[in-house]
């Protein structure tokens, strides 16, 4: 087993932070535990789990602060411990560094009873910024993480070696991440997912212009509940980021972001993917928006799929008009 991130970084200070585990909620930080506007605070944030989703496990929750990173035992704590971080991951004076946050948003949700709040997507951001630098817009051209620490733009060109291991050793246990005591190896891998989160946080800010700030803030917002809808419309989740004025007055497009949820029933979401998923690629060509397929819903002889749609709000009105053309 090599040392992955640890080898490729050993000269950077993020390497020398402590890790704690922790089972109970008094083994947090207390800054985090209590959050106040008065000390606002932004953290690192991933989970580790089984089929990490609605229906599976979230196992870790790793934290990276500024000078530690506190791996939340989920397994051992259980939701008491969970509980103990609501409040901060829920915060609005707690920025939630996270890669690629729908599913450890629909997890938390789920599971915990979480809504995840002002959150700072780094693949969203990363995707903006290469926009705001004059890319063109591709549809599911999102970077990985692994990618993401390699760019010295962001990461100073930090290698991930290990990550593939874990993945090889995921796939032939999948229950991986529920084994305990958890040895050194999980602890490092977990670990190794949200050090250099803060890092990538400061360098993006730094390139984010004041309209892409605004767009990632609520593009992370509505990727965080993109997989989390009931029947409510999500009525009880904190208010979307408003647009400042400023940003108003420099655009002349409207600029209203939504999130539209198309449900499809069962046995139909094979008319919407296509042959060899043709139809889907189609549709994401045609429509400058996110477009993601859920999973199922309701009881097993009823269950049925959704598609969930995020973007400008006329882009988005296009997908849905085309997606519900092809369940009807």
């Amino acid at each position: 087993m090599g040392d992955g991130v640890a080898a490729a970084a050993a000269h950077l200070p993020e390497q020398e932070m402590p890790v704690h585990l922790v089972t109970l909620p008094l083994q947090l930080p207390r800054c985090f535990v209590e959050p106040n506007a008065a000390h606002a605070l932004a953290i690192g944030l991933d989970c580790e789990g089984v089929d990490l989703a609605r229906h599976g496990r979230l196992c870790i929750m790793q934290l990276a602060f500024q000078d530690a990173i506190y791996l939340v035992d989920a397994v051992q704590g259980g939701d008491a411990l969970m509980q103990a971080c609501k409040a901060a991951l829920e915060s609005p004076h707690v920025t939630k560094v996270v890669h690629d946050c729908k599913r450890d948003s629909e997890a938390l949700y789920f599971q915990h009873g979480i809504k995840l709040n002002n959150v700072f997507d780094t693949q969203i951001a990363h995707s903006l910024i290469e926009l705001q630098q004059g890319r063109q817009w591709i549809p599911d051209d999102c970077i990985s993480f692994v990618d993401l620490l390699a760019d010295a733009k962001y990461c100073v060109g930090v290698a991930y070696d290990e990550k593939d291991e874990v993945r090889s050793l995921l796939r032939k246990d999948p229950e991986f991440w529920t084994h305990r005591p958890l040895t050194n190896m999980m602890k490092r891998a977990a670990a190794d997912d949200v050090r250099f989160l803060l890092r990538i946080h400061r360098n993006m800010v730094q390139r984010l212009d004041a309209f892409s700030a605004w767009e990632l803030s609520i593009r992370s917002s509505l990727f965080c509940r993109c997989f989390c809808g009931e029947d409510d419309g999500f009525a009880n989740w904190p208010a979307l980021p408003a647009i400042p004025g400023t940003c108003l007055a420099a655009r002349h497009e409207d600029p209203e972001e939504v999130l539209a949820v198309v449900d499809v029933p069962k046995g139909r979401m094979g008319r919407i993917i296509g042959r060899k998923g043709a139809s889907i690629v189609a549709i994401k060509e045609s429509c400058r928006a996110n477009i993601f397929i859920g999973g199922t819903k309701g009881p097993p002889d009823k269950a049925s799929s959704a598609v969930f749609v995020i973007g400008p709000l006329k882009e988005v009105r296009k997908a849905e008009a085309i997606l519900r053309g092809k369940v009807v």
